[in-house]
């Protein structure tokens, strides 16, 4: 099969396009045909090696995790998809080396849930990872209750954009960090637009006069101090990018494969509540390109990598 893979630490340039062997399919796993597969900023962490402290890598590593396709092939112990279901998944395993960014991927069933018809194969490849960070962080780490008063930073960004719409979904009001071109995009979404920089924890006093309820840290920096300093009295802070939030007495956060989660996002999706927003699309073969516009961190939404396919007759 066509693969992006790389067999040593380092930037886009250790990214190689070109012929990998096909995964085998494992008992409890689904060979899944890609249709897209969606960049995440912690693509460029495992690609520089950042995660090899807690994850095994095995060269050469097909990067990516998530993913957005049709089975072609259920294991002999799987009985939940079945040949031709289209489904998505954060496909992460306890290792470095069999990921989303090839033609195909064997992925273990819990990482897995049927696709919304709603969503286009590019939208549901960016479902996953993001929605589940967003989902678990909200819910599980902050435990967001109907009336509070939520901070989202990089709020148009791929896990922002879905962390303001799943707390909207919750009864909460939602001020969200963004640059201000992206201040219109947040407003349809329902959040409170403020612009970044100086003077941030002022400007979200005079939002929030009475404090944060809930603050979720995408950015880590001066984002996750101005966030400690306008937290309620009994306010939650949580991070997904900054061990530091542990000196403010909040939590850190990563999120894990949990197909029931997943499953529950891709109904939302199927409703209507929540959106992906696709800002690029590349080829498979361009996915260097890809990763590094995203490493510039000015996305709305999410960059997405396709792989070409032709469906089977019938």
């Amino acid at each position: 099969m066509k693969a992006i893979s790389y067999s040593s630490f380092g930037d886009e340039g250790v990214l190689e396009y070109g012929e990998r062997p096909d995964p085998k399919v494992g008992p409890d796993t689904v060979l899944v045909k890609v249709r897209a597969a969606a960049v995440n900023p912690v693509d460029r962490a495992t690609r520089e090696g950042k995660l090899d402290s807690i994850l095994d890598t095995v060269f050469p590593v097909i990067p990516g995790w998530d993913v957005s396709g049709v089975v072609v092939q259920p294991g002999v112990a799987v009985d939940e998809f079945a040949v031709g279901d289209e489904v998505i998944g954060y496909v992460r395993e306890d290792f470095l080396s069999r990921g989303t960014f090839a033609e195909y991927v064997a992925a273990p069933v819990r990482t897995l849930a049927r696709k919304p018809l709603r969503l286009s194969f590019e939208e549901a490849a960016g479902l996953p990872l993001a929605g589940l960070t967003a989902y678990q962080v909200l819910h599980r780490t902050l435990r967001i209750q109907e009336g509070d008063t939520v901070l989202v930073h990089a709020a148009a960004g791929g896990v922002g954009s879905l962390a303001v719409q799943l707390a909207r979904h919750a009864g909460c009001r939602v001020i969200g960090t963004a640059s201000e071109r992206n201040h219109d995009h947040l407003r349809t979404l329902g959040a409170e637009p403020v612009a970044y920089g100086d003077g941030l924890a002022d400007r979200l006093r005079e939002l929030a006069p009475e404090g944060i309820d809930a603050a979720f840290d995408t950015v880590a920096g001066d984002a996750l101090r101005a966030s400690a300093d306008t937290l309620a009295p009994d306010g939650r802070l949580a991070s997904i990018v900054d061990t530091e939030v542990f000196s403010y007495g909040g939590r850190y956060a990563f999120v894990r494969p949990d197909a029931d989660d997943l499953a529950h996002l891709a109904e939302l999706a199927e409703q209507g509540i929540v959106t992906v927003h696709v800002d690029r699309v590349f080829p498979l073969a361009e996915t260097a390109a890809a990763q590094r516009l995203n490493a510039e961190g000015r996305t709305r939404g999410k960059i997405v990598v396709t792989v070409d396919w032709d469906a089977p007759e019938g």
